[in-house]
């Protein structure tokens, strides 16, 4: 039998991306300057036994791996004073990428006297079962353990070791995440509430599933933040597709593309450079931010490109706009990270998140066809998805009636400018699940490092969600203080 990642760079490599575009859960993306930054020396590195298997008992669930997290203790009050803990629970990539990204714990823990707690998602960074990526990574046998169940029951592992380690018994815990980790903070909230007191669950898109959320949401709101920009910006855009496909079907056509774009190879074919606008223009508004704004940015260069540039002149400057000056352009796929191989199998298992363009955006005709993606994820793995399995375990219909009878202390935090907010919970369902939604915030915004910069409306985004946990800790304190008087 072939060894299974090569069959994925085959067969990869031989379906365009834009076949099953579903844009990546990340917090920020890949090109933010954040992600070279040094680490402080605050944060330390430990390792725990993680076992391999939490649901089952036969002898090899009882495997173990060794589990990376890391921990702040610089602003904690202590064991003795029952101060709380932040954990941040990790999400589709290296924990390492995150520390100096996720600002919103190292910010606000010395007003908390928190001790800080960060854990890494099984299957990536340094927490690899089998011993190797290879092995983990091998087939559908070892990859079955790769799940978001799995990685639930791995934090809670995790925060009681080292709950017990440093005796704080008492010390609630409230867990944060962003994007595909705000899902998880939302869900070990529900499922662990003996364990985190509260949850910060930042851009989580929880209702994306089965067909809660229209399927052209995402592509929807993509547009519309180009379009709020510049209505002549969003047409140029809109028609160029027509006009690259026709070039690039010409005898030199390619050639001509390369030159315009300034690909640092010749490009081999049109969707080599489809992709590459496509995924540039929902990076740019899932991730429209301050101060660079890139969606302003890219328009700006569309709409001020010289009068003889034809549409596929301006989108170019577009491009070298949102990119930067540079000698030339990577248009042709990049390397595969390992972010992008542990997505992939994600979203063939469980993650199954069905996004269509619909008639009313600026990207090309493009519908979801889950049989299809079954198929093909049949052909990497020998194993089906499961669309329906994140609603039959965690929820998701009708979940303003549902979740109110047993949730509580969540906080559901969103920027509407990020296409992704649309699988969002983005009104109030009690007392204690809470909507925070800003006009002009996008991809997890609020978690991220302050900055002098931010705008107003932010600032008091992060300090209503502060005083909210504030809130929730407050009351635990109160209900130990009375259980201990007793």
């Amino acid at each position: 039998m072939m060894f299974l990642p090569c069959l994925l760079l085959i067969l990869s490599a031989c379906v365009s991306a834009t076949q099953y575009r579903i844009p990546r859960l990340s917090i920020i993306d890949r090109d933010s300057e954040a992600l070279s930054l040094p680490l402080s020396d605050d944060f330390k590195t430990f390792y725990y036994d993680q076992t391999l298997d939490h649901f089952n008992y036969r002898s090899e669930s009882y495997t173990t791996f060794a589990h990376r997290y890391i921990i702040n203790f610089k602003y904690w009050g202590g064991a003795n004073s029952s101060a709380p803990i932040l954990a941040y629970l990790g999400v589709e990539g290296p924990l390492d990428k995150d520390l100096n990204v996720v600002g919103f714990l190292t910010d606000n823990a010395a007003q908390f006297g928190a001790l800080l707690v960060y854990i890494e998602h099984r299957y990536y960074g340094k927490s690899i079962p089998f011993g190797s990526r290879e092995v983990a990574l091998k087939n559908a046998s070892t990859l079955g353990y790769f799940n978001s169940a799995q990685a639930m029951a791995d934090y809670a592992d995790v925060l009681i070791h080292v709950k017990k380690t440093l005796h704080a018994k008492y010390s609630p815990v409230i867990v944060l995440g962003g994007s595909y980790g705000g899902m998880l903070a939302a869900w070990f909230r529900l499922k662990y509430p003996h364990m985190a007191l509260g949850a910060l669950a930042s851009s989580a898109p929880i209702l994306y599933f089965d067909d809660i959320t229209p399927h052209n949401a995402y592509y929807s709101i993509a547009t519309k933040d180009f379009r709020e920009v510049s209505e002549s910006c969003y047409e140029t855009i809109r028609d160029s597709w027509s006009e690259i496909e026709t070039i690039a079907s010409k005898p030199d056509g390619l050639s001509i593309l390369s030159k315009e774009f300034n690909s640092c190879s010749p490009l081999d074919n049109f969707f080599q450079l489809k992709d590459y606008l496509w995924t540039m223009y929902t990076t740019a508004a899932q991730y429209n931010r301050p101060p660079r704004y890139p969606v302003t940015r890219i328009c700006d260069a569309i709409d001020g490109a010289s009068s003889g540039s034809g549409i596929v002149g301006r989108i170019a400057a577009g491009v070298f706009a949102y990119k930067g000056n540079l000698s030339c352009y990577q248009i042709q796929p990049r390397d595969e990270t390992e972010t992008d191989v542990g997505w992939r199998w994600q979203r063939c298992s469980e993650m199954v998140m069905q996004l269509s363009t619909g008639n009313d955006t600026m990207f090309p005709a493009y519908n979801f066809e889950l049989g299809s993606f079954i198929d093909y994820c049949n052909k990497l793995y020998g194993v089906s998805p499961r669309p329906h399995w994140v609603t039959t375990y965690y929820g998701g219909h009708d979940i303003k009636l549902i979740l109110k009878r047993f949730g509580s202390n969540i906080i559901f935090s969103n920027g509407l400018k990020d296409p992704y907010s649309s699988g969002g919970v983005l009104s109030n369902l009690s007392d204690s699940l809470l909507a925070l939604h800003t006009p002009n915030g996008s991809h997890c915004l609020d978690i991220l490092r302050a900055n002098e910069t931010d705008p107003q409306w932010l600032v008091e985004q992060r300090e209503t969600e502060i005083n909210i946990i504030k809130g929730w800790i407050s009351k635990y304190y109160a209900d130990l203080g009375r259980l201990n008087n007793i």
